[in-house]
């Protein structure tokens, strides 16, 4: 083998240098000099992070949509060990949620909770009953329940504006959503 001297060296150095040079004039990817992300990585990673967003999004409010229920529900039975509270103290049920000092509460979707007196109440003919789908009264001491996400209620379950209703049903066997019913 001979011996290279300094000067050969920086020659075949130079000459390599400029091979790649040239390689990477054609082809900007193996640049060194990258400063930042190209338009293409930054689209590429917006549309990911779209994907992720929908896929997301019907999930978190579906579990949203639950928890809210879940709050009135407890509200209901809550509301409902105060006025059986009342009733045997007074042996008789509240004519109103002021009576239990709960007319202020309001559900999770801000309406207030709808109490009806059934047993011992003023009540002409029975139209302000809930009712199943059979159109037969759910309860027969009172009616406790939120309007639901809408706002909107009408006496039978079989209405389209009572299914997002959560209600105490047969006399306090079932809480819950109309449309679980």
């Amino acid at each position: 083998m001979r011996k290279r001297d300094r000067s050969t060296l920086q020659k075949e150095k130079d000459a390599t240098t400029t091979v790649a040079i040239g390689i990477c004039q054609r082809f900007p990817v193996c640049r060194m000099d990258h400063r930042g992300f190209t338009l293409i990585e930054l689209m590429v990673v917006v549309a990911i992070m779209g994907v992720l967003v929908a896929i997301a999004t019907p999930s978190f409010l579906s579990y949203r949509e639950r928890a809210r229920v879940a709050v009135a529900i407890v509200d209901i039975q809550n509301i409902q060990v105060a006025i059986e509270n009342f009733y045997i103290d007074n042996n008789a049920y509240p004519n109103s949620l002021a009576d239990i000092g709960m007319a202020s509460l309001r559900d999770p979707w801000g309406n207030p909770y709808v109490y009806l007196r059934i047993n011992g109440g003023d009540l002409k003919g029975n139209g302000q009953l809930r009712k199943d789908h059979g159109n037969v009264p759910v309860n027969s001491d009172f009616d406790l329940y939120s309007k639901g996400a809408d706002g909107n209620s009408q006496t039978p379950f079989t209405a389209k504006a009572s299914q997002d209703d959560v209600v105490r049903a047969y006399n306090g066997s079932y809480y819950g959503k109309v449309a679980d019913l």
